[in-house]
């Protein structure tokens, strides 16, 4: 066993960890406070229209998806810290151009220009730099969970804060949140001594192809992209239901959306633990997207009980906090060894291309349809996602385990992962020669770890 190891993170991972989440959660808190409000707030700017409110609202995520990627790359070029310092000032920049607009086109092009602070994948780049291999998805976890916690307050703060400040004081607050994530990135997220590429958290161009053609890893992407669909175009008409058809004040519909989050966070819990524990996530997650529909459907069915909105809208964030939290974890148990990264990063930009998707077809159903079309929209999309979902590979309970065997010859680095492989509870191994590093997919519980990290030059 290599000296140094240890079980627990050290402070200064905790302490990167931390700030990164902080800076990922501030982003994102200023994103999603506008969603349980901007519908309502729309119908005072000039040359508005149902269809482009849902742009406005969904269009943030198609300059994401585009640029997330390539920030990314340039980061590996540039270094993490000034990508991360100049994504949040164009964040910023959008968001005050976004505070000041009195027509929907200047939120329109303020929200796209959120979006093109995409700083995503840098962050979780510079957390792969600052932490050591075998802590990395410890790291990772503690920053997505940040992610959900934002997406719970802000939905929450959203009305509140619109009572209080106004939708255009939510923008302005969030660029000074950006502001505030500067600040965080400058003087509280320690500056990695050398920045690499690491394919466990980041996109290989050279793995485009492969990811591309996995049809177990496409019916993943298909999911997150229609379930970021479903609940943005829910969004799009939420909350004018909510005043229009239940005669809910503005300001009061926190008091539906707080219930909600919690009950369907703890309805989810329950079965999320059955699924790991019993082996049983292709049913559990099938399942899921099977509730999604449910839902959809009674959320267009429903006129005016408040009742059945409410227990409609617990059933379907009970449904998609699950399938949010399964996905990621089954984009990892599928994708080879050496490119998850890649398989992350494809999926994570599905998933900003689906909100963008939601928003405008949202906004255009909406147009065309009325209220209920958006939700019936909803329905057949997760109704064509529960077809996939249900002829995908059952998935193997593997995990991503990362460790460094120093650079190595070719022939060596071939003969090293046929070593690696024949340890005790490895499945898969794949070493890059070059970067010194081995790939591995695990079975945590039949693991020899001392056996493998007798192989670790760290």
């Amino acid at each position: 066993m290599q000296s140094g190891y240890s079980d627990s993170l050290s402070k200064a991972e905790l302490r990167a960890s931390g700030a990164l989440a902080s800076v990922y959660a501030v982003r994102m808190l200023g994103l999603f406070m506008i969603l349980p409000v901007f519908a309502l707030y729309a119908e005072e700017l000039a040359h508005v229209t149902p269809f482009l409110v849902g742009l406005a609202i969904g269009i943030y995520g198609l300059t994401q998806a585009l640029l997330q990627i390539p920030l990314g790359m340039i980061s590996d070029r540039v270094g993490r810290k000034p990508v991360m310092v100049a994504g949040l000032l164009v964040f910023a920049a959008g968001s005050v151009l976004a505070a000041m607009s009195d027509s929907i086109y200047g939120v329109i092009a303020g929200r796209a220009l959120q979006g093109a602070g995409a700083i995503a994948a840098v962050v979780l780049a510079l957390a792969a730099d600052l932490t050591r291999e075998e802590h990395r998805t410890k790291v990772m976890a503690i920053i997505g969970l940040t992610i959900g916690v934002s997406f719970s307050v802000a939905l929450v703060a959203g009305p509140v804060l619109d009572r209080w400040v106004g939708v255009s004081g939510i923008f302005w607050l969030t660029a000074l949140l950006a502001l505030v994530a500067i600040g965080i990135t400058l003087l509280l997220v320690p500056t990695p001594v050398v920045s690499r590429l690491h394919r466990d958290t980041q996109a290989v161009p050279a793995s485009f192809a492969g990811v591309l053609k996995d049809p177990q890893l496409l019916r993943l992407d298909a999911g997150i992209f229609v379930l970021h669909l479903v609940l943005t175009a829910n969004f799009v008409v939420l909350p004018l239901m909510l005043r229009d058809n239940l005669g809910l004040d503005a300001a009061s519909h926190w008091m539906v959306y707080l219930p909600v989050l919690l009950l369907g966070f703890f309805a989810m819990v329950p079965f999320i633990i059955f699924a790991e524990k019993y082996r049983r996530m292709k049913p559990v997650f099938v399942g899921a997207v099977a509730v999604l529909v449910l839902a959809q459907l009674v959320l267009a069915g429903n006129r005016d009980s408040l009742a059945v909105l409410v227990l409609a809208l617990v059933v379907f964030f009970a449904a998609f906090n699950l399938l949010e939290a399964s996905l990621p974890s089954l984009i990892a148990k599928l994708a080879p060894p050496d490119r998850k990264g890649t398989a992350m990063g494809v999926y994570s930009s599905t998933q900003f291309l689906g909100i963008f998707v939601g928003g405008a077809l949202g906004g255009l159903l909406h147009a065309s349809v009325g209220v209920q079309g958006v939700f019936l929209l909803g329905a057949v999309a997760a109704l064509g996602w529960l077809v996939l979902a249900a002829t995908m590979r059952r998935p193997r309970y593997l995990s991503s385990y990362v460790l460094n065997v120093g650079t190595r010859e070719r022939r060596e680095a071939e003969s090293l992962a046929r070593k690696l492989t024949a340890i005790q509870g490895v499945s898969e191994a794949v070493v890059i020669a070059e970067e010194g590093m081995a790939y591995l997919k695990v079975e945590r519980h039949a693991l020899d770890e001392a056996a493998l990290r007798e192989f670790s030059v760290a």
